[in-house]
């Protein structure tokens, strides 16, 4: 579980707003001792932190100190100091207030950001742009137009420096900051740890249906853990959980892998971890892993789509049909059959700006793909997708924003699986991590060949789960909370 901790430079300074028994004062916060086995803590320093070695300063330095979770954090603060560093790389600057502002006569704004969120228009963007890299409760942010507008200037600001409105804009977005432990009474609750579920209703083609995200909830309740779910705006509360549990598509350029690299840096329990996002979303990686550690894969040539040599390399070693991938595609997207050299020379322009290398591999038909479910090393669900009727993958996505269209399955317990294409499977994963992660796996001609492992494989209510049901999510929630406990 997460408590929260509001410190402020005197208790008076909170005389605006409604009591809180979270509310101490920084005397009161310097007099704390250090706990060991202490819950999850979230600080937020509302003293002043304008000055170097001041209360405020000294109230971040000591919950980094004490392992607690705090903004603004001791880095924050020293980055607010530098004009160079914290004005760096907003580049959208200019434009925004450019289109904001049409009266020539103003050279000089001022606003304030209340955890990101602000009442003028069109700048939203930017102050939670900004408050994603300088976390703090209330920044007051200064642009000058000079041959263009800049921001010129960032000063943190505490409760008492707030007057009329400002203070129920800072109350409403305090409020929503910290929703999970400001609306629950501890007399309600009886989970033991807050697991954070990654989610996007609207995703076309989710690793988790619905249904099933209503299964991880029920067997986070029957395991004492309690799974809510999170979308990409609530990137700022990744702190207040004990984990993260991305069920939403990843990719590197992504908020996803963001979402990974803060929970991680936060100590939390992360699947999936960056590092697994990093090595399973690039084929590339995967291709150069499976040889090193002599995993089963159709034959697999890296090429520059650029080079005119490529085309000739390729039919004199891999003939047709081919396929030929980018590295960083999912879900079927992204993976061409090239027939003949018309094709081929068409598809490697198509990809040369998409990507500096294209995988190559001998086209291997099979029926179906084995997809092996694999969690801590285990194997814990096996199913046979088939491909689309007359069609050579298991997705044939369609135009017009129609649905894609996908496969049958069978779902079978994993020892009724051949050995072989467990072994791979387990083989394939190794060098990846302890992590959950689907292998994608071809059988036929007397053969296995891993195509690819991902790394937040489906698990769909009535496909993945049809063997094993509630104890499929069962299995995923129990390594959580072993995890939690090894944490």
């Amino acid at each position: 579980m997460t408590q929260l901790i509001l410190v402020v430079d005197e208790l008076s300074a909170w005389a605006p707003y409604f009591p809180s028994e979270n509310l101490v004062d920084f005397q009161a916060y310097l007099k704390q001792p250090p706990a060991k086995n202490a819950p999850r803590t979230r600080v937020i320093n509302l003293c002043k932190t304008g000055k170097y070695l001041s209360n405020g300063y000294y109230c971040s330095l000591l919950a980094e100190a004490r392992g607690q979770h705090v903004i603004p954090s001791v880095a924050t603060l020293n980055n607010l100091r530098n004009k160079g560093l914290f004005a760096f790389g907003f580049n959208g600057v200019a434009d925004t207030l450019a289109a904001l502002v049409t009266d020539d006569e103003v050279k000089q704004i001022k606003l304030k950001s209340y955890f990101g969120q602000v009442t003028e228009p069109g700048l939203e963007p930017l102050c939670r742009e900004l408050f994603e890299r300088l976390p703090c409760p209330v920044l007051e942010l200064t642009f000058k137009k000079r041959s263009r507008w800049e921001l010129t200037g960032l000063a943190t600001l505490s409760p008492r420096e707030l007057r009329g409105e400002e203070e129920d804009r800072f109350a409403e977005a305090l409020e929503a900051y910290s929703r999970i432990i400001w609306r629950k009474p501890k007399a309600t609750r009886r989970y033991r740890y807050d697991l954070a579920m990654l989610v996007n209703p609207d995703e076309e083609l989710p690793p988790s249906d619905p249904r099933a995200l209503q299964r991880f909830v029920k067997a986070g309740e029957r395991a004492g853990v309690n799974v809510e779910f999170i979308t990409r705006k609530d990137y700022q509360r990744l702190a207040e959980y004990d984990g993260l549990f991305i069920r939403e598509t990843t990719a590197i350029d992504h908020h996803t892998f963001r979402f990974a690299q803060k929970a991680e840096h936060e100590g939390l329990v992360v699947i999936d971890s960056p590092t697994s996002i990093l090595r399973c979303a690039n084929k590339v990686f995967l291709a150069e892993s499976f040889t090193k550690h002599g995993v089963p894969t159709p034959r697999t040539l890296m090429v520059n789509p650029k080079e005119k040599e490529s085309v000739g390399w390729l039919e004199h070693e891999l003939g047709y049909p081919l396929v030929l991938k980018i590295p960083d595609g999912a879900f079927s997207r992204g993976i061409y059959k090239v027939a003949d050299r018309a094709a081929l020379i068409e598809t490697l322009a198509i990809l040369r700006n998409a990507s500096a290398l294209v995988l190559a591999q001998e086209y291997f038909f099979t029926e179906f793909d084995w997809r092996i479910g694999v969690l801590n090393h285990q194997p814990i669900f096996a199913c046979k997708y088939f491909m689309v009727k007359g069609h050579w993958q298991i997705y044939r996505h369609n135009g017009g924003g129609k649905e894609a269209d996908s496969g049958s399955f069978v779902t079978l317990p994993t020892f009724e699986a051949p050995r072989a294409v467990i072994g791979a499977a387990l083989k394939a994963v190794k060098p990846i991590g302890d992590g959950l992660y689907g292998v994608d796996i071809k059988e036929g001609k007397g053969r296995v060949a891993v195509i690819e492992v991902n790394d937040n494989p489906n698990i769909d209510h009535g496909v993945e789960d049809v063997f094993l049901k509630d104890k499929l999510y069962d299995m995923v929630i129990a390594d959580f909370v072993r995890r939690f406990e090894a944490n």
